[in-house]
C-alpha cells in the first residue's frame, strides 16, 4: 500500500517536473518559520512598530512550496492553479483575521 502511494507521488512528480519530497519538505519546513514570522509581526504591532518585514516574510513562507511548484513545475493543469489561488486567498484571509484578533486581544492598556 505504501509503495503504491509512493509510486503515485513519483509519477505525479515526473509528469509535472516536481520532486514531491522537495515540495513536501519545503511545505513542512516552512511552517515553523511562518509561525515565527507571525509571532514577530504580532510583537511589533503591539509595540507600535512597522510590521512590513514580518508580514512579507510570513507571506513568503506561506507560499514558498507553491513558488517551488511555479518555478520548477511544468504542464500544471489550470484547475491546480485555481485551487492553489483559492487556498492562498483563504489562508491569507484567515491569517490576517487571526493576527488582528491576537493584536487586539493583547494590546497593552494604558493606566
Amino acid at each position: 500500500m505504501i509503495e503504491a502511494i509512493d509510486q503515485y507521488f513519483h509519477s505525479l512528480g515526473a509528469e509535472y517536473g516536481v520532486n514531491p519530497y522537495i515540495f513536501g519538505g519545503i511545505y513542512v519546513g516552512a511552517i515553523p518559520f511562518f509561525f515565527l514570522s507571525i509571532a514577530w509581526l504580532v510583537r511589533r504591532a503591539r509595540a507600535g512598530q512597522s510590521t512590513v518585514l514580518p508580514t512579507m516574510l510570513a507571506g513568503f513562507f506561506f507560499v514558498s512550496a507553491y513558488l517551488y511548484l511555479a518555478v520548477v513545475g511544468r504542464n500544471i493543469p489550470l484547475w491546480v492553479w485555481i485551487f492553489l489561488a483559492a487556498l492562498i486567498a483563504y489562508g491569507a484571509w484567515s491569517t490576517i483575521r487571526d493576527t488582528r484578533r491576537k493584536i487586539a486581544a493583547e494590546k497593552p492598556t494604558s493606566e
